[in-house]
């Protein structure tokens, strides 16, 4: 940063002072840390000279803190993936069930909002399709922040919903599923060749609740790329030819990434098993009746606080996963 030629590239330099704050705020946490930890020590022998138990709520207090910090560094340093650094696009789309799973969607939609708003991240919707009496048929959002990615490629999968349906008047049981697709939104430019002719590029007109999303101009932005069957949707920005840009910018991480693996097994592990959105295929349930549950069904973590996981506490279940995924990776090693 000293360097006198070090703005003559903003861009550049915005990314410097991006790595900058985030090393600092790394060096401030565990400072933090060590602070904490010498606190409790001094509790502690002060209880011990002094024979005082008056002094364990304040150091049980202290360690509960204490843990909790450092297990949240801890679980950041699982974050070693070449993309974990990158912001999430994250899509949502109901699966068979019509108005309930479309429920269902608008209610992931919230509790991921919730959760990109506790960790400091910013959302931006890219693509919304209402559903036809009630939720969302499919939304796609940008989640911009560190390590974005890094922390919601664990939400790849399916997600099935058990509850008393309120779209039923019998108020019988229903199970609902929605699938979600997580990739990185790579910034820099990709040096990947695509061929015009495996492109097919549609127009629509964008939707999207009372306006509230997107603009009502037929400026919405659908390619699908041939070879692969790979389709990306875009329609939040202001022109048809930004949000073919953004459109384009998608599709180029999806095949670079693609490109990157040798083989499937790679694929999976940055994309995640493409499954159907259907019974044996999910990878979390969401039990409201007759018990609360949530459990994950790959790691096995579970949490009976249903309202506070839709609410977006879904750390347990990301930590949990990227312990889950790194162990894995060190027993193939």
């Amino acid at each position: 940063m000293e360097e006198p030629n070090f703005w003559d590239n903003p861009e550049e330099s915005q990314k410097v002072m991006k790595e900058l704050k985030s090393l600092q705020d790394t060096v401030k946490e565990y400072s933090k840390l060590e602070e904490g930890f010498e606190e409790i020590q001094i509790l502690l022998e002060m209880g011990y000279e002094e024979n005082d138990e008056s002094v364990l709520p304040e150091i049980e207090d202290a360690m509960n803190t204490f843990i909790n910090g450092y297990e949240t560094m801890r679980i950041r340093t699982l974050l070693s993936g070449e993309y974990d650094k990158c912001n999430a696009i994250l899509r949502l789309n109901a699966g068979a069930g019509g108005t309930e799973s479309c429920d269902w969607a608008s209610m992931l939609y919230r509790m991921y909002c919730r959760y990109a708003d506790s960790k400091g991240f910013t959302t931006e919707v890219l693509d919304y399709l209402d559903g036809e009496e009630a939720g969302i048929k499919s939304v796609t959002i940008q989640i911009n922040g560190e390590n974005a990615f890094g922390y919601l490629k664990s939400e790849h999968g399916v997600h099935r919903l058990v509850r008393i349906s309120p779209f039923n008047a019998a108020g019988k049981r229903q199970t609902s599923f929605v699938s979600c697709d997580v990739m990185p939104d790579i910034e820099e430019d990709i040096d990947i060749e695509i061929n015009d002719d495996d492109l097919r590029i549609d127009t629509y007109r964008a939707s999207g609740a009372g306006g509230q999303h997107v603009n009502k101009t037929s400026s919405a932005i659908r390619i699908t790329h041939i070879p692969t069957g790979i389709v990306v949707q875009c329609q939040n920005e202001r022109s048809q030819f930004q949000n073919k840009d953004k459109a384009m910018q998608m599709l180029k991480s999806k095949l670079y990434m693609l490109k990157q693996q040798e083989n499937a097994e790679k694929v999976s592990d940055i994309r995640g098993d493409v499954k159907e959105i259907g019974w044996g295929s999910q990878i979390r349930s969401y039990v409201l009746q007759p018990y609360t549950m949530v459990k994950d069904h790959r790691t096995g973590a579970e949490s009976g606080n249903v309202s506070a996981v839709l609410d977006g506490d879904i750390n347990l279940f990301i930590n949990e996963y990227l312990k889950w995924i790194n162990t894995k990776e060190d027993a193939k090693q």
